[in-house]
């Protein structure tokens, strides 16, 4: 049936620049973008990370240089990783007051003060073994007393100026345990970034050598997701949802786009997408060696995220792509 109304034709649509991106479903926001960042112990310190080309692991001193870049870019916040220079059984660092994230925190609100800055929570980066929580004697991780020790870390990274705690661990009910841990300290206005879908993945691999926290014996499958599995993220976010995440989040994020948009659809929450370690390297080696143009694979890349449903998207090209967008 004729409207009446003429048909925007494709062919003109596509010629036009301007109408274009007018026209534009989806748009990228550097606002909406999350900057990850290695943090180590010792002064003038940026040690380039060999599976990560043109990331590193850098000093308290030299990070504080580096987020210049993010605020003049209006970057959503930054995400830290600590590396410690000792660990043991208990990841006793982690929650320690004088601990690598508890030091990073207070030096750079003290900087930027304005600054977002998320906390990821989980003991691969401290135990001796690698694993995510505390292990028994069969080398199996102990759900339960892990718990205890997860809300202890959530507690010292907000009191030490976390704006939002992501526990990446995937041990079950630690949602609950840390909103209750948090709430109990009164600090209630904290919120909790759930890695509520965080599946099992060899594009994980870069980060492992970044944060020096590859497993010793076995691996994470016990208590990481199946990449063949749907449902059970949908299962695992409501849960999530239940105990308490004020944002919830599906990882890897190339490899799960389906995961991304159903999760959305399903919940209409805050959806945050990592755009992890090995999709960031796959990039970088493929168009040092000419395969590809580097700029335009990753604002398809994190577009693709974010057409998906991502709101926020944590990506090691957060500042890259503010920088190619800050262009146009």
């Amino acid at each position: 049936m004729n409207s009446g109304y003429p048909l925007i034709r494709p062919r003109r649509l596509r010629s036009s620049l301007k109408i274009s991106n007018l026209v534009k479903e989806v748009s990228l926001n550097p606002s909406k973008f999350i900057m990850p960042y290695f943090v180590v112990h010792g002064r003038s310190l940026k040690e380039p990370i060999k599976t990560m080309p043109g990331q590193f692991r850098y000093s308290i001193d030299e990070l504080l240089k580096e987020l210049k870049s993010v605020t003049a870019l209006n970057i959503g916040g930054i995400l830290l990783f600590g590396v410690p220079e000792e660990k043991d059984e208990f990841a006793s660092e982690s929650y320690s007051d004088n601990g690598i994230i508890q030091t990073a925190l207070k030096s750079v609100k003290d900087e930027y003060p304005d600054l977002l800055i998320i906390t990821d929570v989980c003991m691969c980066d401290y135990t001796s073994h690698g694993h995510c929580g505390i292990v028994d004697e069969n080398g199996c991780v102990k759900n339960d007393e892990t718990l205890e020790y997860l809300a202890k870390i959530s507690v010292s990274y907000a009191k030490s100026g976390a704006d939002i705690i992501a526990p990446s661990d995937m041990m079950d009910g630690r949602v609950k345990k840390i909103r209750e841990a948090l709430d109990d300290e009164g600090l209630f206005n904290v919120p909790v970034m759930s890695y509520s879908s965080k599946y099992s993945s060899a594009f994980y691999e870069p980060f492992r050598e970044a944060a020096v926290s590859s497993p010793k014996f076995g691996n994470r499958k016990s208590y990481q997701m199946d990449y063949s599995n749907s449902d059970e993220a949908v299962l695992e976010t409501a849960l999530d949802l239940d105990e308490g995440a004020d944002i919830i989040m599906v990882k890897p994020a190339l490899s799960y786009l389906d995961i991304i948009y159903r999760i959305k659809q399903s919940f209409r929450r805050p959806l945050a997408a990592y755009n992890v370690s090995g999709e960031y390297s796959m990039i970088k080696a493929a168009s040092k060696l000419g395969y590809l143009n580097e700029e335009s694979a990753v604002i398809e890349t994190l577009t693709s995220i974010k057409r998906a449903g991502a709101d926020i998207i944590i990506s090691y090209y957060s500042l890259f792509a503010a920088k190619l967008l800050s262009k146009f």
